[in-house]
């Protein structure tokens, strides 16, 4: 083979792509040239960093993310890192067996939806638990919600069924204008990119209008995630380990929504473990209240004195706001000025910094923006 020929056939494997194997994340992994791939549609990078094109005469490399797990709080213990041999390139990533703590059988309300998704995704647990980018990663894959979420009150929890890293893995929801496929071959934070959707990573930090503050602390393999929509209020917060963490956004009054997860990194998974919905009757805005008002070590179907059929009512219909923390929210370093459409403001009604005056005192506006909202 003449020099000429070596050097063509290495161009077009230069730029026939990148791929990254989750198996050795540490490596690149050049796109085979049977496969229908070109740099024009390929376009690569970090959510926070750009190619450089100093020279014209060697190809832009696009960044690859890091593809070590993060360590994050888990629900239970079953998921906790553990060292692996000094020969693996990755520390900590590790599969562990089915994990299913914290989930119960019960109906679901909805499912992710198999007609509104990327095509890097694949749905499996009766479309429960969804597998993003099955072999290798080139961008970003995202889901939604099998139902629209209007009126009421809407609550659902994602479980980390993989280990958790890359540009992102995100959950949060998003309208229907949301494209799905929009950076299926770029790194980025998807859901929070646009007006349209909000989305809390894996990094702790909360996206919307392209803009991001820091909103918690991490989370990792093993962890649940939950969301509530609250429409009558126009709310939107997260929990982690059903434990409340916030506010993320208010005034979403007379909206609609899906619930929506995305994840750049290669066979990374999530599952849905819950999914329900009730009206906002009095019987919803006396349970939120009586959450509120019971500390959270107290199950209140346990400590009231309630007939069998009403306690059993109140378990199958709203069990998930009687089983939620709504504590006073965890606390984050502030970093650089927050965008005010991600900010809650104050609340009305009873003020969790009352029993918790030495982390309120030292700063008050963290607190009162970081408590959850239950009115």
């Amino acid at each position: 083979m003449s020099r000429r020929s070596r050097d063509s056939r290495a161009w077009r494997y230069v730029w026939g792509g990148i791929r990254r194997d989750a198996d050795d994340a540490g490596a690149l992994v050049l796109a085979s040239e049977n496969e229908d791939w070109n740099y024009d549609r390929l376009e690569c990078s970090d959510s926070d960093s750009e190619a450089d094109f100093s020279t014209e005469l060697v190809p832009p490399v696009p960044p690859v993310p890091s593809a070590v797990p993060v360590t994050g709080e888990s629900y239970c213990g079953c998921d906790s890192p553990t060292e692996t041999n000094c020969n693996s390139r990755l520390r900590g990533f590790h599969q562990v067996k089915d994990c299913r703590c914290g989930e119960e059988d019960q109906e679901f309300d909805w499912v992710w939806d198999s007609t509104s998704r990327s095509t890097a995704t694949l749905l499996s647990c009766d479309n429960r638990k969804v597998n993003f980018h099955s072999e290798y990663s080139c961008g970003t894959a995202a889901i939604r919600g099998s139902k629209e979420l209007a009126e009421g009150q809407h609550f659902w929890e994602i479980k980390m069924t993989s280990p958790v890293y890359g540009t992102d893995m995100m959950v949060g929801i998003g309208t229907c204008d949301v494209n799905l496929d929009k950076y299926r071959y770029m790194f980025c934070s998807l859901l929070g990119k646009d007006i349209d959707s909000w989305g809390l990573s894996y990094t702790g930090l909360l996206h919307h209008k392209g803009d991001k503050m820091n909103f918690s602390s991490r989370f990792g393999q093993g962890s649940i995630i939950g969301v509530h929509l609250d429409t009558w209020h126009g709310t939107l917060t997260f929990f982690k380990n059903r434990k409340c963490i916030g506010v993320a956004a208010t005034e979403l009054r007379n909206k609609r929504f899906y619930p929506m997860a995305c994840s750049t990194a290669a066979k990374s998974s999530m599952k849905v473990i819950r999914s329900c919905s009730a009206p906002t009757s009095l019987l919803y805005l006396c349970c939120a209240r009586l959450r509120q008002l019971l500390p959270d070590c107290i199950d209140p179907l346990d400590v009231l004195p309630l007939p069998p059929g009403l306690r059993q009512l109140l378990l199958n219909k709203l069990g998930w706001v009687l089983n939620l923390s709504s504590g006073t929210a965890e606390e984050t370093a502030d970093g650089p000025e927050r965008p005010s459409h991600l900010s809650a403001p104050p609340l009305a009604g009873p003020s969790s910094c009352e029993s918790d005056s030495e982390g309120c005192t030292s700063d008050p506006e963290a607190c009162r923006r970081k408590r959850c909202r239950w009115t």
